[in-house]
């Protein structure tokens, strides 16, 4: 069990700009890597549940540790992957090309048309903003969740990642979240994006 804990990926932030230094360094030491560690903590406590500890006898769904353990859980894990998605795809030229690039145009017509889409979609999330592979429908979506655990579509393999969250730009950009979403995408590397999307198909 202890070879399934999650660990901190390591990030060059060096090329990223718009988004300081001082910004990447909270959300990526203390955002992420905090939750990496909760997220390591909950696996131990439902270890116990899992290897014959823990009392199963009073178990409920109006409140019993075990239930706030499963929900925590999806909460701290999701937020970890989340945020590797969004770390994974910056420190690029922003210049949008490949596979991922046709299959945006050919779904909304144009580049130009899914990036407005995005964006505004970006403004109003109140989390996370997902283009995503649905594996069920074959096609790529975008999906909106306000919480980490809220709002994903089952099935759905995330490829484009926006943080939402004040906590993603207010240092910078204040409350003027257009403007970090426009440096959001001006720091896409599209070579990461390209992979997740080919890999999202099975390519």
């Amino acid at each position: 069990m202890q070879g399934t804990k999650l660990e901190p990926k390591i990030y060059d932030f060096s090329r990223v700009t718009g988004i300081s230094q001082k910004t990447l360094d909270i959300h990526y030491n203390k955002l992420y890597k905090g939750y990496v560690a909760k997220a390591n903590e909950i696996h131990d406590k439902l270890h116990v549940y899992g290897t014959g500890g823990g009392d199963i006898e009073t178990v409920n769904p109006t409140f019993h540790d075990l239930r706030s353990l499963r929900d925590a859980e999806t909460f701290a894990v999701n937020a970890v992957y989340l945020h590797e998605h969004y770390f994974d795809a910056l420190g690029g030229d922003g210049v949008p090309g490949g596979a991922l690039k046709k299959a945006i145009e050919e779904k909304w017509e144009s580049y130009e048309n899914f990036e407005r889409y995005f964006k505004a979609s970006c403004l109003v999330a109140r989390g996370w903003l997902v283009l995503s592979y649905d594996c069920q429908a074959e096609k790529i979506k975008i999906y909106m969740a306000d919480v980490h655990n809220q709002g994903a579509v089952w099935g759905a393999e995330p490829i484009l990642v926006c943080d939402c969250y004040e906590h993603a730009y207010f240092i910078d950009y204040g409350s003027d979240r257009k403007a970090y979403i426009n440096d959001f995408f001006k720091n896409l590397n599209w070579n990461v994006l390209n992979k997740k999307f080919q890999e999202a198909m099975g390519e």
